[in-house]
């Protein structure tokens, strides 16, 4: 051994005394860069390794790396704590081999290697020397390669426990941030922009801004290297990484460039002012301190496409990849054009006038469209004022108004007129006092059977529970109808268990579901809506298998969205199971797990008002051979006498219940001879009623426009007949929030002129 390394080995012994617990750091080993080294005396230091030039051929996994003459380096562990044939997954990197143990020269005692104290890195200096490549880790190396560089950490990746560990300095300077060393606390700081991470030797707990976290193994020295688990010094620098087994690499992914975007107004046309929204951020959560447009403008003044490019700068200097987005810029907006014509200037009161909207948009984009004073017919004369108002996608509106002239003479009474011309659909006034007064139908029906549900009370529902309970097999109709008034959002659920020893099977065959909306009416007539849509279309089949003793959800559309407090829910649906299931119907708080808060829930009490039972045969099948409409004649529905209330149980009051007004009963009305030349139309006689009825397969509004119908002065139309008589088909079911009973009216009409 000859002098220079005896006073190598003294040198490096006299500092090792002084810094035994010190971290050491990574260097890269570019002959080209040279470090420079402080050995001012300082309280908190850290301790630095110098870097050394290498080629790929001295790099070796555990080998000891020789110095150079002029660099001084730390002595390379070959040993590693890595047990044989480790798994390795993308969580915990590890090699499944071991490295030989390198052997020393015969004769002589390792010396550790010199190590240069230098002061702390001051501000981001690291930082702003970083160039950001990703960092590719070597299992069981202490190589590191980056942006084609070769870097040696001052211990090699380790395994212990499991647990894969890399050298905390030589990686956070290949990232680019502050290191620094706290010799009070005796922990390594590392600073990211502003956040503050913590370590300490032999602790598995670190700290980000003084919140503490765990890691899968503790901290420790090694050979004056600082080594923490590689996951959680990743996840606490945010850093993604991938992990390749058959080259046993770890890669980091490193991009620091900031980031940049940003947006513009869904359109833009040339005249208006352009608004951009940016958006910007930095990895290493740096300052943006600085920004760069290509091809911005606040005004396009002509149409065409223009491309515009964004870049911001971070407070270490870099700037991030240019963002582009090439903006259309249409033409400006024409407003439409409103226009109508009718086919006279000159019409008798009772005539019925034809209005032609001829309003116009360049882009044919009119979305709305207002009249005012567009009366079918007028039945006093002199000139009326009529105006149309179109409005196009873009807000832009225009109105034009035309002047026609109504003479003395008469052609129809507004009577006539009304049953004659009125669309379908829509409603008119007349004197409801004259129709009890008319012949009844006297039909009959039959039944089909179908078991009722009806879900009705309490309807305003004041606390959590169970609102109904039944058991059911075969055809069955649910509706269900409630308002929350518990003061908290929640869900309405159906649960259904199957107690028998065979899987039973559940088909839901249609469904009509409303809401939560606040308004009852509205909530019912939407229900029965697509309630027959669904009938006409077949949509909302399902059907599921429920394992002997399991508990399942159905009719799941109730349950997707929340109740506020004071909203409702309406839903029609019927199905079929093979086997008898257990329904429970229940409303709870919309955190809560139905099958868990089952067991606890309280069958809730009638409210007095409304009604609930199970009703057996609940559709009703009426057909009528004989002739119609030719003399005024009605035939009534839900009044309990020419259609008696179904009746039936309340299952948990173990009461007989009576269906009033029917409401949840299916009416299949078939009118085998209507006379030529006959309105149908619906009269409710009970109060306001807003709801359809299918006429011959065609969904009809009772009234359209989400209008109601009133009691007892006006009727909406459902069909006329032609010249020559008619089969009819009407399928009706009272909506929930309205009023029974109802009448069709049979109503000869007059004489076209």
């Amino acid at each position: 051994m000859n002098l220079k390394k005896n006073l190598s080995i003294l040198t490096a012994l006299a500092v090792f005394q002084a810094f035994a617990v010190l971290p050491a750091s990574a260097q890269s080993t570019d002959q080209s860069e040279t470090t420079p080294v402080n050995k001012a005396t300082v309280k908190s230091v850290e301790v630095l390794k110098k870097e050394q030039t290498i080629s790929e051929s001295d790099v070796k996994s555990g080998a000891e790396t020789q110095p150079t003459q002029n660099d001084a380096t730390e002595e390379v562990s070959p040993e590693t704590t890595e047990p044989p044939a480790t798994d390795v997954t993308p969580v915990e990197p590890v090699t499944e081999t071991e490295t030989p143990e390198a052997e020393a020269e015969e004769g002589e005692t390792p010396a550790p290697a010199p190590v240069e104290v230098e002061q702390p890195s001051a501000g981001n200096q690291s930082l702003q020397g970083s160039t950001g490549g990703d960092l590719t880790l070597y299992m069981n190396s202490n190589k590191m390669m980056q942006d084609g560089k070769t870097y040696l950490a001052g211990q090699p990746m380790a395994v212990k426990n499991g647990v894969s560990y890399v050298a905390i300095r030589a990686l956070v300077d290949r990232v680019g941030y502050d290191v620094k060393y706290d010799n009070t606390t005796k922990e390594t700081i590392i600073i990211s922009g502003e956040d503050e991470l913590r370590f300490k030797t032999n602790s598995t707990i670190y700290t980000v801004n003084g919140e503490s976290r765990s890691m899968k193994g503790p901290a420790y020295q090694e050979k004056n290297t600082f080594m923490v688990p590689l996951t959680s010094i990743t996840q606490a620098l945010n850093i993604t990484y991938t992990v390749n087994q058959s080259a046993k690499t770890v890669v980091l992914n490193l991009n620091t460039k900031p980031a940049a975007s940003f947006t513009v107004q869904k359109e833009i046309f040339a005249g208006d002012v352009v608004t951009y929204t940016t958006k910007s951020s930095s990895p290493k959560g740096l300052a943006i301190v600085d920004e760069r447009w290509t091809g911005r403008q606040e005004i396009f003044d002509q149409p065409g496409t223009y491309t515009v490019t964004y870049a911001v700068q971070d407070s270490s200097g870099q700037w991030s990849d240019p963002y582009s987005l090439t903006i259309k810029v249409e033409k400006p907006n024409l407003p439409p054009v409103a226009m109508f014509t009718t086919d006279k200037e000159e019409y008798k009161m009772g005539e019925k006038i034809t209005y032609i909207d001829q309003s116009t948009d360049d882009e044919n984009a009119i979305t709305k469209t207002v009249w005012d004073n567009n009366a079918l017919a007028f039945f006093v004369p002199g000139p009326k004022t009529v105006t149309i108002t179109v409005t196009d996608k873009h807000g832009a509106s225009d109105s034009y108004t035309k002047t026609i002239s109504i003479t003395g003479e008469t052609l129809y009474s507004l009577s006539d007129f009304n049953q004659l011309f009125t669309p379908v659909g829509d409603k008119f006034t007349f004197n409801g006092g004259e129709v009890p007064a008319m012949e009844k139908v006297p039909y009959t029906y039959t039944d089909e059977p179908s078991l009722l549900i009806r879900s009705n009370s309490p309807e305003t529902v004041n606390t959590e529970g169970i609102v109904y309970q039944e058991s059911s097999f075969g055809q069955t109709r649910f509706m269900i109808h409630h308002v929350n008034n518990t003061g908290k959002r929640v869900k309405m659920y159906v649960i259904a268990t199957n107690n028998n020893p065979y899987t039973a099977v559940f088909e839901q065959q249609n469904m009509g579901f409303a809401g939560p909306t606040p308004f009852a009416t509205v909530a019912g007539k939407l229900s029965i809506d697509k309630w027959f849509k669904s009938i006409q279309t077949g949509v909302d089949t399902k059907k599921m298998y429920i394992l002997p003793g399991e508990s399942k959800l159905i009719l799941t559309e109730l349950n997707a969205i929340p109740m506020k407090e004071g909203q409702v829910i309406s839903l029609y649906s019927d199905a079929f199971s093979d086997y008898t299931l257990d329904y429970n119907v229940i409303m709870i708080d919309e955190n809560k797990d139905p099958f868990e808060a089952l067991a606890t829930l309280p069958v809730l009490d009638r409210d007095g008002v409304h009604n609930r039972g199970t009703y057996p045969n609940a559709t009703r099948v009426i057909t009528y051979d004989q002739e119609v409409g030719s003399k005024p004649a009605r035939l009534p529905l839900g009044d309990n006498s020419s259609d008696p209330n179904l009746e039936g149980t309340d299952p948990m009051a173990h009461t007989i219940a009576s269906n009033a007004g029917n409401f949840g009963v299916l009416y299949k009305i078939t009118l085998n001879n209507v006379a030529p030349n006959t309105l149908i139309s619906f009269n409710p006689r009970g109060g306001k009623y807003s709801g359809v009825a299918l006429v011959n397969g065609q969904v009809v509004q009772l009234a359209s426009d989400s209008r109601s119908l009133s009691a007892p002065n006006e009727q909406g139309v459902l069909h006329r007949t032609g010249s020559f008589g008619e089969s009819v088909t009407i399928i009706f079911s009272a909506a929930p929030g309205s009023n029974l009973p109802v009448n069709l009216l049979f109503t000869p009409l007059p004489q076209e002129k």
